[in-house]
């Protein structure tokens, strides 16, 4: 049988997250969906050690921090969380409700939807060469599931960021080699992390090439490595057995393109007093949506996210009288949180 809610969510990140306590102080339930294993979007994904300067009350917050003050801010709702899935398509049905199906499967019975995505679904960058075309059964991966099948192998790890240097480190100790292959001399990942595989380097587990991959090796179809051009542009070939690729992610709006939605350069329009798309009961915030002088800015995502909780409030309940209670004085307020009042 499909989740009844009132609202689901598509996208965890911390505007979603935040979603979920603005629409939890109207007494509205949220079932959040994000195609990551994980919530907290690009804060969690990319960037999880950086500071946020912009986040009102805090000087500076790590982005991680903030995603999991987020989820401990939103725990007295209780949202549903299911994660890696899209939501591939919806139904509008005729009492104005949404029949909401994901690509696992699960289906939603939804009052209202409010999309969060951000950039929209985040797919790993894709490894193309010349040359590719011609492997048989080619060995690029994109994460890691099994050690095991890398033991004794030659590796050739491309990246340059946290990802690719933390499984250098990781699977030095059971490959045969590791050639850690990045497009410039500096790495984008943590100084202490760098210094690691620098050492690993110094003992001969690693080597490290800076430039850019011009094309795949191979012969009769199966792989055998790698050409590449320094920064001198000197070519060179690195042979190798896997190649895993961690170039980070890039936004995708996925199956959102097609949902007939008033799209504007990969961005969903809305209005600016609830942030409604064209699609009455559909709603967009954070940086997937658009509008006259929008800002991709977390705060500005939050500021959408109250506004629009009143939006989805009015659209469920059109007939209900809307007031703003203060979390600081309403009872009702501190009875939907969980918290004291102060008057006891």
């Amino acid at each position: 049988m499909p989740i009844k809610t009132d609202v689901v969510i598509v996208g965890a990140g911390p505007v979603g997250l935040f979603q979920v306590f603005e629409l939890g102080l109207l007494d509205l339930k949220a079932e959040l969906v994000d195609s990551l294993s994980k919530p907290g979007g690009q804060c969690s994904e990319l960037y999880p050690e950086k500071p946020i300067y912009d986040i009102p009350a805090y000087p500076s917050i790590g982005a991680q921090e903030l995603v999991d003050r987020l989820l401990e801010q939103i725990a007295p709702f209780n949202p549903g969380m299911h994660l890696n899935q899209q939501v591939e398509r919806f139904e509008k049905k005729e009492d104005g409700r949404f029949h909401v199906v994901t690509s696992a499967g699960t289906e939603f019975d939804a009052g209202a939807v409010i999309i969060a995505a951000g950039l929209g679904s985040f797919l790993p960058r894709k490894f193309r060469a010349k040359g590719l075309d011609e492997l048989v059964d080619p060995p690029i991966h994109y994460k890691v599931t099994e050690r095991v099948r890398f033991e004794g192998k030659r590796l050739l790890i491309l990246g340059g960021g946290d990802s690719a240097l933390d499984w250098t480190m990781e699977l030095a100790n059971i490959a045969d080699h590791v050639d850690l292959i990045h497009r410039r001399a500096e790495f984008r990942g943590a100084p202490a992390s760098v210094e690691k595989v620098k050492a690993l380097a110094m003992e001969g587990k690693v080597t490290i090439h800076q430039g850019m991959i011009t094309s795949v090796l191979h012969e009769a179809g199966a792989f055998r490595g790698l050409e590449l051009m320094d920064l001198e542009k000197n070519k060179c070939t690195v042979s190798g057995d896997e190649v895993l690729v961690f170039w980070g992610l890039a936004p995708d709006l996925g199956p959102i393109a097609d949902w007939a939605l008033d799209i504007e350069k990969k961005q969903i329009a809305v209005d600016t007093e609830k942030f409604q798309t064209s699609i009455e009961g559909i709603f967009a915030i954070g940086d997937i949506n658009t509008y006259p002088g929008k800002k991709k800015l977390i705060l500005s995502g939050f500021h959408e996210a109250a506004l629009a909780a009143f939006g989805v409030q009015k659209y469920l309940y059109p007939d209900k009288r809307q007031f703003v209670q203060y979390t600081t004085t309403s009872p009702i307020m501190h009875q939907r949180l969980g918290v004291e009042s102060p008057s006891k």
